[in-house]
């Protein structure tokens, strides 16, 4: 699931042939380094109370109509069709079992450890003792089982059965004292990974549930986390305040936090300078950005998430690989970097990124840019007509506007569209879709929007439909050797190369744009992405003045 949308340029449809806007203004982001690590055992978190709960201050968060600023469908955890795109406000109310901390160190949050045993087929998580619900119901081992259960019944798209692949056929959820064991067919050392980027992450208080009734608890969801719902205007504005029953003492910092939708990323930093918001979360746009740099602190996350162009192979004209080789070698990525980002942007081969685990920057057999080769194969084949989509978000615009001139170039006859999330997640779900360009990465690439999502048989966002590929990708994460993994994932690569199954451009990164007395993880110390984004560590988070 993709980010931003571009407010007014939402599902609009471009003729082909529509002109290409390069953007020749560089990013002015502060950038901090830090390099992806793989925690064996999950350690406890490292961040250190102010003054007191709530003594940090409030704010007001601002999110794009496009992306995370649509919960249509609420807030519920197994219903929110939007999923990770809503993980700041679903982090905030519901806390997490595991969250992705700096240097991807994994951090123990609503439970306290976990261990692997059975060969990497069963993964124990201890859950902490003493938590309760915001509204007094005790938060235990039984619930977090009944919510993984849910989750993985739900007919929703943000289900994590798709990329659980090898989960048990019966009983693949049990609970024994505090401890809650997920069952799997073969090992599936990517767990706690693929845990921190899916639903199954944020537990639900289903007693409240029930009573309350499905329609107000979309609404106003109990959850275990730092803030409580004061308010829910869905797709518009959410209130949240400290919730003074959290487990950790001294948390959150903050006394409350409003997240506002905005339409754009020049409407917000206009909010930003009337004073309505004090931090915009995933910027894109990099005029604005470098217009932001000048008052405020904005700091990029180091990418984990390529840019990929996505075949549905399924289907006429990506179903013949000479089509598909045919784009490989109209595709000019160093060409888009250099015009549209100021080469800021890595490029990459492969579905993974610098931010990341397994990176791996080229590809052997890959199949570069090579103009005389893409024409000769449009020739070949007696044209080309194609129709490429993307997320309306300015950065994913404006490269999908080049994209179609270099292909135009080449012979190929191409329209474009954009969309916003919900419809966006329409066209997949319909497949008749022929091309998309999308992200297509996680920090660990079992993960979130990861390899599979794109690219498995068993995922409803994925083009391939490749058992050979899917063994590779289940192997790849099943392992709990590093070493296997990253020689699993460089195999899975070799042969999306090798078949043609979608070209991979650069490792884009968005923006945090915050006032200067903001600070905290996700925001002022960057964090690996999960889902294109990182997850804002909100409860550690301060604005104090």
């Amino acid at each position: 699931m993709v980010k931003l949308g571009a407010g007014g340029d939402t599902g609009r449809n471009r003729r082909s042939g529509g002109r290409t806007r390069w953007l020749v203004a560089a990013l002015c982001a502060a950038i901090a380094a830090y390099g992806a690590s793989w925690a064996a055992t999950s350690s406890a978190s490292t961040a250190k109370a102010a003054a007191g709960a709530g003594s940090g201050g409030s704010l007001t968060v601002l999110l794009n109509t496009g992306f995370e600023g649509a919960w249509p469908a609420g807030l519920d955890p197994s219903t929110d069709t939007n999923g990770l795109a809503n993980q700041d406000m679903m982090t905030s109310i519901f806390g997490q079992l595991f969250s992705l901390g700096p240097k991807g160190k994994i951090i123990d949050d609503l439970a306290t450890g976990y261990k692997f045993s059975n060969g990497g087929s069963e993964v124990d998580m201890t859950i902490r003792n003493g938590v309760k619900f915001s509204n007094g119901d005790r938060f235990t081992a039984a619930m977090v089982a009944r919510n993984i259960i849910r989750d993985l019944a739900s007919p929703c798209t943000c289900s994590p059965k798709s990329a659980w692949t090898t989960l048990a056929a019966t009983n693949p959820v049990t609970v024994s004292g505090n401890v809650v064991q997920v069952h799997f067919t073969a090992p599936y050392g990517a767990f706690i990974s693929s845990i921190i980027s899916s639903d199954a992450n944020w537990i639900a208080d289903l007693n409240a549930l029930q009573t309350m009734g499905a329609s107000a608890f979309q609404n106003a969801p109990v959850g275990a986390g730092p803030f409580t719902v004061v308010s829910d205007t869905p797709s518009q504005e959410i209130v949240l305040k400290r919730n003074p029953g959290y487990w950790q003492s001294g948390f959150p910092l903050l006394s409350g936090i409003t997240f506002k939708t905005v339409a754009n990323d020049e409407a917000a930093y206009e909010a930003m300078q009337a004073g309505q918001g004090q931090v915009y979360i995933d910027a894109s746009s990099p005029q604005i950005e470098a217009e932001a740099a000048k008052t405020y602190n904005v700091v990029e996350e180091k990418s984990t998430s390529p840019y990929d162009i996505q075949f549905n192979t399924s289907i006429a004209p990506f179903n013949n690989i000479q089509a598909r080789e045919a784009v490989y070698y109209a595709t000019n990525a160093k060409q888009i970097d250099a015009k549209l980002f100021n080469n800021l942007f890595p490029l990459t081969e492969s579905f993974t990124a610098p931010g990341g685990l397994f990176y791996e920057p080229t590809v052997p057999g890959y199949i570069g840019f090579n103009l005389a080769k893409a024409k000769a194969l449009v020739k070949k084949l007696g044209g080309l007509t194609v129709n490429l989509f993307t997320i309306a978000i300015p950065t994913a615009v404006e490269a999908t506007d080049a994209l179609a001139a270099q292909w135009q170039a080449a012979g190929i006859n191409v329209t474009t569209a954009d969309y916003a999330l919900a419809p966006l997640i329409g066209q997949f779900v319909g497949g008749k879709w022929q091309v998309a360009l999308q992200t297509a990465g996680a920090w660990d690439p079992a993960q979130g929007v990861g390899v599979g999502f794109r690219f498995d048989s068993h995922s409803p966002f994925s083009g391939v439909h490749s058992t050979q590929l899917d063994t590779l990708l289940e192997s790849a994460a099943g392992s709990t050797s590093l070493a296997t993994r990253k020689k699993d994932y460089a195999a899975a690569a070799a042969l999306i190369a090798k078949q043609a199954w979608g070209p991979f451009l650069f490792s884009y990164a968005p923006d945090q744009i915050f006032v200067k007395n903001v600070t905290g993880p996700g925001l002022s110390i960057p964090l690996p992405a999960v889902a294109v984004s990182a997850t804002v560590l909100w409860q550690d988070v301060t604005a104090k003045k």
